[in-house]
């Protein structure tokens, strides 16, 4: 089983997976539903081949990882075979506009280009922490601000495609808005801390539960 991201296999006609002693193995036709699994609102994808004499990458654990841990990605940036960069953790908790509905990205410094999507993000002990999925950039390549996927929610994500083969979510039904100086006056507060609940989705469970628009969520779970 390979993970990878969403958007390097979505809407492929033919998926060629080629290991580092250069073994390809071409997926098409049927096969692409019976050994691809995707799911687009993390941007996580699995394929399955056939091959002997693998060894398979050590998960870590990307709760324990901290700001400022040394992190080193690999992937193909520009074609360029299994390239190591190194770097740091920069940030934990990063979203990005319109990449995915689900997001908690770590930050990372570890040059990131185009080509490294679906690559490992790994500690000093080789363990990997994150999926390599964005870059942030005003010139298309690497300006120091990369972001993978946690490995705990990667993890997650990709057993349950492998068992059921789509993933099936529950819903709060709220939207929520971070808070801001200028909102927190408004709304009297003496911190800015917190969401504000600018809509809450008819007939959700947030509805029965009793949240209102306006609202704003200071806890949860306690």
């Amino acid at each position: 089983y390979i993970i990878t991201n969403n958007h390097v296999v979505e809407g492929a006609d033919e998926i060629t997976v080629q290991l580092a002693d250069k073994r390809e193995f071409v997926i098409t036709g049927e096969e692409l539903k019976k050994r691809v699994w995707t799911d687009p609102k993390s941007d996580i994808a699995v394929i399955k081949i056939d091959a002997e004499n693998l060894i398979p990458a050590k998960w870590g654990d990307s709760e324990k990882l901290a700001v400022g841990d040394w992190v080193v990605a690999i992937g193909n940036p520009f074609g360029l075979e299994l390239t190591v960069t190194v770097g740091i953790c920069s940030a934990k908790g990063r979203s990005l506009a319109n990449l995915a509905e689900y997001q908690d990205f770590i930050q990372t410094d570890a040059a990131i280009n185009p080509g490294n999507s679906g690559g490992p993000l790994v500690n000093l002990k080789g363990e990997v922490i994150g999926i390599n999925t964005a870059i942030f950039s005003r010139t298309g390549g690497y300006m120091g601000i990369g972001f993978a996927i946690p490995s705990n929610m990667a993890r997650n994500i990709m057993e349950r495609l492998i068992k059921y083969g789509k993933i099936r979510r529950g819903y709060l039904g709220v939207y929520v808005q971070d808070m801001t100086p200028d909102l927190a006056k408004t709304l009297g507060l003496e911190e800015v801390k917190g969401v504000v609940v600018p809509k809450v989705v008819p007939g959700s469970p947030a509805e029965k539960a009793g949240i209102q628009q306006g609202d704003v969520i200071l806890e949860v779970n306690g």
